[in-house]
Parts: C-alpha cells; sequence; structure tokens
C-alpha cells in the first residue's frame, strides 16, 4: 500500500511522515524529490531550462511510479510518500499508474491555514544553512500558496483531509494512523493493467444535436477521452466500443456504430502503441444525454464540445485522430492513418 501525503510546500509532510513510518510497522519512507534531483543530474541543461519544475517532466511522473513500485516490491508492507501535487492531471498520471500495477494508495492532504504555513516556512527546520539557498526554498514556498488555494476543491474532494493547524508532527501522524485505520482516504479509481504487447481500442463518437462531440475526462490519465476502450481477446471492435460506452456512461447504442478512422499509433517506450479506431455513435437525443452516468472511480466529467474546444482538452495526438475522424464523417468515409497521417 502507498499512502500519499499531499499538501503546501512547507506544510510539514516529510516530517509528519517520518513519525507515520514510525507508527506503521513494516512500512519505509519514499521520497519522490530524489527522482527529481536524479534527473537534475542526468538530463541535458536544455531541457532541465524548458521545465519550472521538475514535475512537469514526464520522466519524473514517470519514474515516480516505477521506482515507487521497485521500492514497494523489494521490501513490501507500505510506503510513505510525502510529495505535494497540486496539479490533477498528474495526480490522474501518477495514482494511475500506481492503479494499474495492483497497488491501492490512500490520499491524504495535510491542511493549515495559511498564516500558520507562513510561519512553518519561515521556520522549517530542514532549511539549506546556506543564506541565498534558505531564502529561495522560502520564496519558492511562499509562491505556491496561491496555486495551493486553486488546487483546494479538487483536493479536498479527493483526498481525506488532515487540520494540522493545532497538532505537532507526532499528533498529525497519528490522525493520519487512525484514519488509515479506517479505510479513509482510499483511492478508487480504476485498475485497468499496464499493456505488456500493442492493443486494439475502440472509441466511440457521440454527438448532440449541435453536432459537439462528447468527451469523458478519466480519473486514472491526464487528459479528456472518447468514450471507449481496449478490444478484448476475440471481440469485434465495433461491439467493444458499444460495451464501453454502456459501462462507462451509461448509454446504450441502438446500433453498432460505424467506422470512421483506422489509425496505427507507432510503439513509444514504454508504451506499445496499436491499432486506435473511432467509430461514429450519431446523435444523442437531449433525452439520451440526461441519462448519462459517470462510474466515478474511472470518469469524474463529460462534456459535449465543439472542434475548437476539443483541442484545448484533448492530447494532441487524440485531437489529430478526432479532427480526420470529423473530416471522414463530413465525406461519409473511412479513413486510413498511420501516426495521425492519412495514407492511401
Amino acid at each position: 500500500m502507498i499512502v500519499w501525503l499531499n499538501g503546501a510546500f512547507g506544510a510539514g509532510k516529510t516530517t509528519a511522515a517520518r513519525e507515520l513510518v514510525d507508527l506503521i510497522p513494516g512500512s519505509t519512507f519514499f521520497d519522490p524529490e530524489l527522482v527529481g534531483d536524479g534527473l537534475r543530474m542526468m538530463l541535458p541543461s536544455k531541457r532541465l531550462e524548458e521545465a519550472t519544475d521538475y514535475q512537469e517532466l514526464p520522466s519524473w511522473r514517470r519514474l515516480v511510479v516505477e521506482t515507487g513500485t521497485a521500492v514497494l516490491g523489494e521490501v513490501g508492507g507500505t510506503l510513505v510518500v510525502p510529495m505535494t501535487l497540486l496539479k490533477q492531471e498528474y495526480r490522474d498520471e501518477i495514482f494511475g499508474g500506481f492503479a494499474a500495477r495492483r497497488i491501492p494508495l490512500r490520499h491524504v492532504l495535510l491542511h493549515s491555514e495559511e498564516t500558520i504555513l507562513r510561519q512553518r516556512i519561515a521556520a522549517r527546520e530542514e532549511m539549506p544553512r546556506d543564506g541565498t539557498a534558505l531564502e529561495s526554498v522560502r520564496y519558492w514556498c511562499l509562491a505556491h500558496l496561491a496555486p495551493y488555494h486553486q488546487a483546494l476543491p479538487w483536493l479536498t474532494a479527493d483526498a481525506h483531509v488532515v487540520d494540522t493547524s493545532a497538532l505537532t508532527p507526532r499528533q498529525t501522524a497519528e490522525r493520519i494512523a487512525e484514519a488509515l485505520r479506517t479505510g479513509a482516504g482510499t483511492c478508487e479509481i480504476v485498475q485497468t493493467p499496464e499493456p505488456t504487447a500493442e492493443t486494439v481500442a475502440a472509441g466511440v463518437l457521440l454527438f448532440d444535436e449541435q453536432d459537439r462531440v462528447l468527451l469523458v475526462d478519466p480519473t486514472y490519465k491526464p487528459g479528456w477521452e472518447f468514450p471507449g476502450g481496449v478490444v478484448e481477446p476475440g471481440e469485434p471492435p465495433a461491439r467493444a466500443g458499444v460495451r464501453e460506452v454502456a459501462e462507462e456512461i451509461g448509454i446504450e447504442l441502438e446500433r453498432v456504430p460505424g467506422l470512421l478512422v483506422v489509425d496505427w499509433e507507432p510503439p513509444s517506450p514504454p508504451a506499445f502503441g496499436g491499432l486506435r479506431l473511432l467509430f461514429d455513435g450519431g446523435r444523442l437525443g437531449s433525452g439520451s444525454a440526461g441519462r448519462l452516468e459517470l462510474p466515478g472511480a474511472e470518469l469524474r466529467d463529460w462534456r459535449f464540445v465543439s472542434e475548437r474546444e476539443a483541442a484545448e482538452l484533448l492530447p494532441a495526438v487524440r485531437f489529430n485522430r478526432l479532427r480526420w475522424a470529423l473530416r471522414a464523417r463530413e465525406r461519409a468515409t473511412v479513413l486510413n492513418l498511420e501516426a495521425g497521417i492519412p495514407v492511401g
């Protein structure tokens, strides 16, 4: 199991985590900041200059999952992880990665009022001795107070909150340990196994009466998506799309959807790539749209969007696939793509 302690920079996550390790038998302290330190030594300076924070590096987010999984496999028990995550898409990617490896995770938010946070930042014992470095760390912590408050709505909805304003680190750890015993903070996101080879995936485009396309927001990975998923062995792809639509949003399609796009996605380690198919599920009437039901462990939101709006929500590779699917729908044809480019 992983216990992820979230909170503002300077909230006392690290000291509480070390106290918590003493309270949970067989637990291990795992600091993802060490992964960032390693990347700073390995990556070219030009790449590092492109990121203001190592959390922006896809390699950091991937390595946190891989390293945490490896450490847990080595020592077993519980990993206690103190790390601020303020971007929901980073939470999706990292927690989804652990879920895909069948590792249960508890998400705990250590919250304090801003005046308390500022006092703690000023008095942090683990600050560098060098005066310039000390001020730099203080500035970093203070600069992230506003993003923390902006993230509070999703953080408090996702995590078990422990108010540490009047607690010592030991008392905080005791509160966390007590909450864990009752199952608090359980992260019930979908657990989709990591592919071990190329896959075939079927997505279904559904439209409203204004011809806007339906997108859904997965809890387990960053970026929006179309309803759909991986085709199971022996399953017809179009039927897989129908099944996924029913499972994901509770809509039973009356007909098998027609094919719009076949796109070969090349392998890009650690991803294996494979065939990605998009089908035309047709228009949903206002009554059908009103019956959409989301499984909270898999999807958190849905919306109908224009093509322009989709460009803001979808990762580039998915938007490119959508763009060609819309052109195919307009021309009543099927397009064959390789790495997002029409061929033939």
